[in-house]
């Protein structure tokens, strides 16, 4: 069996110049290669932390150097993990300058024997786990020219909590299987804009953000986090997946029931199954078409909710 490796980018009407999206394809494949190759020296969850990582230390989307700020201008980091061999997950949420948030959510499901460690307790284990960052590397002067357009929004009383769909990139995340047949999936975000200091988000609630289970699937979500995580996305689209035994038609499920309570513009999902082959499934508009090179890749994708690119090794 051929390892394989998703990842996406987020949900939003992520509206960005040319080079932007250059830059955010660019990041998005070589988080794939980083994926395929960690799959290929170890399994699927050294897979999915080498994708989300990459992504995360890019800059280019609202997860690790590229958060978002809360309304107190500093950038708090949610990450979680699973791995579907052993069902342990492990996570991190309302952390502050952490060089990966996902590998501190790794470190927290092998070295801890909790499930999700948040705010300074997460910092702590940083510091054990030599994760620990400069605050000054989650700043940046398109950063903080946004914080003050959203901030001004918010004081004439136009800031709407759907408008963050088109003001950032939103989570990343990844799904993989491994040459044994091993499932894992990881999702990372800086959350979203003015957010409540200490708000967590869907990316570290495992059957919210994420749930990899050997022998169903694995998944990664995105969108908004409250309307995630009150729908179990991630897991409604594992039982979708029972249900159905195709993964395009669980996701699009999952997706759909997600839509007809909360409405559209708040969710998107990749998926894995045990197979190997990968789905996705949004309600926001996309920005660009899905496109397929089958000389290298199995699937690119590029929407509003889940720029995504999903690849094998051929």
């Amino acid at each position: 069996m051929r390892p394989i490796v998703a990842v996406h980018g987020g949900a939003g009407r992520w509206e960005v110049d040319e080079e932007r999206r250059r830059a955010a394809l660019k990041a998005l494949r070589e988080a794939v290669e980083a994926g395929l190759t960690a799959a290929e020296r170890g399994n699927a969850v050294d897979a999915v932390v080498a994708a989300v990582e990459h992504m995360e230390k890019s800059g280019v989307f609202n997860a690790g150097y590229g958060a978002v700020y809360a309304i107190d201008g500093r950038a708090y980091l949610d990450a979680g993990v699973m791995d579907g061999r052993s069902g342990r997950a492990g996570a991190v949420a309302a952390v502050e300058a952490v060089k990966s948030a996902v590998r501190l959510a790794r470190f927290v499901m092998e070295h801890t024997d909790h499930v999700i460690v948040a705010g300074e307790g997460a910092r702590l284990l940083a510091a054990k786990a030599g994760l620990l960052d400069t605050y000054h590397k989650f700043f940046s002067e398109e950063k903080n020219r946004r914080f003050r357009e959203v901030l001004e929004e918010a004081r004439r009383g136009n800031w709407r909590y759907k408008k963050v769909v088109e003001l950032a990139g939103d989570t990343v995340g990844a799904v993989a299987l491994d040459r044994d047949g091993n499932l894992a999936a990881a999702t990372s975000t800086g959350g979203v804009w003015l957010k409540w200091p200490g708000r967590v988000g869907d990316s570290p609630i495992p059957g919210a953000g994420y749930y990899a289970e050997n022998g169903v699937g694995a998944f990664s979500a995105t969108g908004i986090g409250e309307v995630i995580i009150l729908s179990l996305l991630s897991y409604r689209a594992r039982s979708e997946l029972l249900k159905t035994g195709d993964v395009a038609q669980a996701v699009k499920n999952a997706v759909q029931q997600v839509t007809a309570v909360h409405g559209p513009d708040t969710a998107g999902l990749i998926g894995l199954d045990a197979r190997g082959n990968p789905a996705y499934a949004y309600n926001t508009k996309p920005w660009q078409g899905a496109g397929e090179n089958k000389a290298r890749f199995t699937l690119i994708f590029n929407s509003a909710s889940a720029t995504s690119s999903c690849q094998g090794r051929t």
